[in-house]
């Protein structure tokens, strides 16, 4: 088992302690809510069960199977499939953005690329970051770090968000020492 399915059942098993209900339960509240949405279902666990997001995110992807890794291992892509995915058409000229990130973020040692819809999530122990297209024109970087030093392009998310801060890149040469430096921390703190 990786560390990363490990990760997981860790977690799925602490949702079952706070929630006191088996994973049949909680999958049999989320297909009974009538909810179809993600977001609108994750919402509902948060505010039935008190979960975080986290632990709401990772719950309906559970019950609806529909993590980014388990869709591609079904459908047989590879990492670089869903790339091409994720940065298809308008998209495709943030490739090359993504691209510079991951060639910096592979220094820094031993991770797991996990590929979602829409975005990459990096994990080590837990997520440190996620790279994906915000818009046609620009990436962002999602920061799983407490306390970063304020900067003007470092964006601090509300309390409960998927990431503490986010970084908007719009160029290849955004993706500078400032950028990595955070990157780099947020992996040490994950680790």
């Amino acid at each position: 088992m990786s560390s990363l399915d490990k990760a997981v059942t860790t977690q799925l098993n602490n949702i079952q302690t706070k929630t006191g209900k088996t994973l049949e339960e909680l999958t049999t509240l989320i297909n009974n809510s009538g909810l179809v949405k993600h977001s609108e279902i994750r919402a509902m666990l948060q505010s039935q069960l008190g979960l975080g997001y986290g632990d709401a995110n990772a719950l309906v992807h559970y019950a609806l199977k529909s993590d980014g890794e388990r869709a591609a291992e079904a459908d047989g892509l590879k990492n670089d499939d869903v790339l091409d995915a994720i940065y298809t058409g308008a998209k495709a000229n943030l490739r090359p953005i993504h691209d510079r990130l991951m060639a910096a973020i592979v220094s820094f040692g031993e991770f797991e690329v996990l590929p979602k819809k829409g975005y990459v999530s990096l994990r080590r122990k837990k997520q440190f970051a996620m790279i994906g297209p915000a818009t046609n024109t620009r990436l962002e970087v999602g920061l799983n770090i407490k306390e970063l030093a304020a900067a003007p392009r470092l964006v601090a998310n509300p309390p409960g968000s998927m990431c503490n801060y986010t970084v908007r890149v719009t160029q290849v040469e955004d993706v500078d020492g400032e950028l990595i430096d955070w990157i780099k921390q947020a992996f040490d703190s994950a680790g």
